[in-house]
């Protein structure tokens, strides 16, 4: 028996020694390490695993160059993991380990789990709940050790929903999709069509500057650093809180005070200017602003059929803002330059409003520089609205007339228009036509062209109208 017992010692220390030499091979060869994609060096080290959908990816870290990178359908064997030795005692089953089940019972080799010599780390790996649960080997054993929290007290599950989310930050398509799939849902909500597309322009700015639009601190950090005006920032933070609602996240949006500022109003002859050194399309798209008030939407949606070019009619059906349809008697000039137009398409401006503010914002600068006159930078679109609204309000007085022509919801809206009248037209606003009236003829005829009675006096009645 002691002789058989020699024996095979000195067969096993022969063959360990004939092992290390290079004279043998072992039953089970070791996986060789992949390439760094990088520099192409095998000096990698194992840096855990990645949980996904479609598995266990093992991560890598190259000792080399530093890249990190992942080898895909990776099978972890925790029996080559958990031993050092290539040979396991036959008392821990490599079969049941390999596929997880651990039906283990209390022998437990005392060179290996109660001394923990041949244990290895089981940090992300799948089976670590199920190795750590031994009694003998968890009793005081501590995995992994992050922000107070021991793995090895975390359920299985919760890592992995964990190491889900923060796997990997989208990528620029996936990002552009979720913009996309975003004005779609903004469509079947009944939006217009200028705030899907001033929605979509702001995710597009953001994915730009390469603001991760699934961390809303992140956004909020832009917002902060960025050297924007209120009105902007309330824009970005309206589109993205829609945004972030859609995804089944919320957030706390930044504060944000807007305060609303008087509109810059031209001369009616930088308006001509303006108009006159544009482009046939452009200076009739103009025109129609100046003459109707209509916002630059409602414009570029108006089609053939709602012009009556005999009677000098445009009929607005489609308005914007739940603004109210109006109807406009407009001058020989912009009926002329209207039937100048092509008719090639069912809508007189068939092209976007977008692209049409690109090429007035050239049209523009141009014609700024040729005349050496920089107000007329400040001159947009909606300009030619607050020029009209305020022009109307100076020969009318009639704040409700202002009102239906804009088609404004709101009498609070078109108040606005009085205070720039009075401002700009200080000159004359205090000066008033009188008329006296005795008959009833003559007073009527006096009520009907816009003048208001002031006072009575020796039986006679006393008119006056603004000039």
């Amino acid at each position: 028996m002691k002789r058989g017992k020699a024996a095979s010692t000195g067969r096993s220390i022969l063959g360990e020694s004939e092992f290390k030499k290079g004279k043998l091979e072992p039953s089970t060869p070791l996986a060789q390490p992949p390439k760094c994609p990088e520099c192409r060096s095998q000096k990698v080290w194992k840096d855990g695993l990645r949980y996904t959908k479609h598995g266990d990816v093992q991560r890598y870290l190259c000792r080399n160059c530093g890249y990190r990178f992942s080898e895909p359908n990776v099978k972890v064997n925790v029996t080559t993991q958990s031993l050092k030795s290539l040979n396991p005692r036959p008392n821990l089953p490599d079969g049941n380990i390999t596929r997880g089940e651990f039906p283990v019972k209390e022998r437990l080799d005392p060179l290996s789990f109660q001394r923990r010599e041949d244990v290895a780390s089981h940090t992300v790996s799948v089976v670590a709940k199920p190795i750590n649960t031994f009694r003998v080997y968890s009793r005081e054993r501590r995995v992994c050790e992050t922000d107070g929290v021991l793995k090895n007290l975390v359920k299985v599950e919760t890592r992995l929903k964990q190491a889900t989310r923060g796997a990997t930050k989208p990528t620029s398509a996936e990002v552009k999709g979720k913009i996309v799939e975003f004005a779609w849902y903004m469509q079947k909500q009944g939006y217009a069509q200028s705030t899907i597309e001033t929605y979509g322009r702001i995710l597009q700015i953001l994915l730009e500057r390469n603001v991760n639009l699934f961390e809303p601190e992140a956004v909020k950090e832009y917002l902060a650093k960025q050297k924007i005006s209120e009105a902007y920032k309330h824009s970005i933070i309206a589109t993205y809180t829609l945004f972030l609602g859609r995804q089944g996240l919320q957030w706390q949006p930044p504060k944000c005070d807007v305060t609303r500022k008087l509109p810059f109003i031209p001369t009616e002859k930088e308006i001509d200017d303006l108009i006159a050194g544009c482009g046939k399309k452009t200076a009739t798209f103009l025109q129609l602003l100046k003459e109707t008030a209509m916002r630059c939407g409602e414009a570029n949606r108006l089609e053939w059929i709602d012009i009556d070019f005999q009677r000098r009619i445009i009929t607005l059906n489609k308005p914007e803002k739940k603004g109210k349809p109006r109807i406009f008697n407009v001058s020989n000039k912009l009926i002329a330059m209207l039937n100048a137009l092509p008719k090639t398409n069912h809508r007189i401006f068939p092209s976007t409003v977008s692209v049409r503010r690109v090429t007035f914002h050239y049209s523009r600068k141009r014609i700024a520089k040729k005349l050496q006159s920089p107000s007329l930078l400040r001159i947009g679109f909606h300009t030619f609205r607050h020029w009209k609204a305020t022009m109307l309000y100076h020969q009318t007085k009639d704040i409700l007339y202002v009102k239906e022509f804009l088609g404004h919801r709101r009498i609070d809206t078109t108040l606005l228009y009085i205070q720039l009248a009075k401002a700009l037209f200080k000159e004359t606003t205090d000066e008033f036509t009188v008329k006296v009236a005795r008959k009833p003829e003559e007073i009527k005829a006096l009520l009907e062209v816009g003048f208001e009675h002031v006072c009575e006096k020796d039986s006679l009645l006393y008119f006056r109208k603004r000039k």
